[in-house]
C-alpha cells in the first residue's frame, strides 16, 4: 500500500461502495427490463420461453393500450388529482409553516406537536370514518373526495419540512423588509418563498409521488371508471386480463413511464432540497 498514490488508495477504499451501488442498481433495474421485454411477447412465448427475448417481437400489446381511451383517461385523472393535491398541500402547509416558524404566540409548539403527531397516524385506520364523512358530504365518485384527504394527510410532513427551512431565514432580513414597508404576507410571498424554492420543490415532488402511487383512497372513493387513477386501472386491468400475462406486463410498463419520467426530471430538485435541509440541520 505504501507504493500506491493517494488517488489509487482512495479509489481502492471506494471499491466496495461502488460494488454495492452496482449490485443495488442491477437488482432494481432487472425487474423493469424483464417487464419491458415481456410486454413484447405473446402469452404462448411467456409460457415457452419466459426469460428469453421475444421471437417475434409483438408490439401490439403496447400499441393496443396506447390506443385505448381508458388508459389516457386514467392518466389524465391521476395527473389532475396529483397536481391539485400538490398545490393544495404545499400552499396550505407553506402558510401554516410560516406562522409556526416566524410568529411567536401561545400554544405554538403545542400546535406544531399536533401536526407532528399526524405523521404517526396510519391512513388505513381512517378508512371507515373517512368513507362515512365523504358520503355525508357527497364527495364519493368526486375527485375532491381524493384530493382533500390526500392533502390533509400530506400536511404534517410538508409542514415539518417547510418549518425547518423557514426558521433558517435570518430575522434581520425580515426586520429590514418590515422597515421598508413590507407586510408579513408580503415578506412571505416576495422574499421567503423564493428563498425556500429548494424546500418547496422537495415537498412538491413528495406530494406528487404520494398522490400518484395512492391506490387505497381512489379505490374507496371511485366506484365508476370515470375518475379511476393509474393504480386502480392497473388492478382492474390485471383482473380483466389475468390470463394474458404479456399484456399485463405491457400495461404495467406504460403505467410506470410517467412516474419514472417525472422522477428523472425532478430528481435534482429533490436531492438538492434534501441536501440543503441536511446541511442546515
Amino acid at each position: 500500500m505504501s507504493g500506491l498514490s493517494h488517488t489509487a488508495r482512495r479509489r481502492l477504499r471506494s471499491t466496495p461502495l461502488y460494488v454495492i451501488v452496482w449490485v443495488v442498481g442491477v437488482v432494481m433495474v432487472t425487474p423493469l427490463l424483464y417487464a419491458l421485454i415481456s410486454g413484447f411477447k405473446s402469452t404462448a412465448q411467456m409460457s415457452q420461453n419466459p426469460f428469453g427475448l421475444p421471437s417475434p417481437w409483438n408490439v401490439s400489446n403496447y400499441t393496443d393500450i396506447l390506443r385505448s381511451g381508458s388508459f389516457w383517461r386514467m392518466l389524465g385523472s391521476s395527473t389532475l388529482i396529483a397536481v391539485a393535491t400538490t398545490v393544495l398541500t404545499v400552499g396550505t402547509a407553506a402558510l401554516a409553516a410560516f406562522a409556526l416558524a416566524r410568529f411567536a404566540f401561545r400554544g405554538r409548539e403545542l400546535l406544531f406537536t399536533v401536526f407532528t403527531v399526524g405523521l404517526m397516524f396510519p391512513f388505513a385506520v381512517a378508512i371507515l370514518p373517512l368513507f362515512i364523512l365523504l358520503r355525508t358530504f357527497g364527495l364519493l365518485d368526486n375527485p375532491w373526495g381524493v384530493i382533500l384527504p390526500q392533502a390533509a394527510f400530506g400536511l404534517p410532513m410538508t409542514i415539518v419540512i417547510l418549518r425547518g427551512f423557514f426558521r433558517e431565514i435570518p430575522g434581520e432580513l425580515e426586520e429590514a423588509a418590515t422597515l421598508d414597508g413590507c407586510s408579513p404576507f408580503g415578506f412571505f410571498w416576495r422574499i421567503l418563498l423564493p428563498m425556500a424554492r429548494p424546500a418547496l420543490g422537495t415537498v412538491s415532488v413528495l406530494a406528487v409521488v404520494a398522490s400518484w402511487n395512492n391506490f387505497l383512497l381512489p379505490l374507496l372513493v371511485f366506484s365508476e371508471p370515470t375518475w379511476w387513477t393509474i393504480p386502480v386501472g392497473v388492478q382492474q386491468f390485471q383482473g380483466q386480463y389475468a390470463t394474458d400475462i404479456a399484456r399485463v406486463f405491457a400495461y404495467l410498463v406504460l403505467a410506470m413511464v410517467p412516474a419514472l419520467g417525472f422522477y428523472a426530471v425532478a430528481e435534482r430538485q429533490l436531492i438538492g432540497g434534501i441536501t440543503m435541509g441536511a446541511t442546515k440541520g
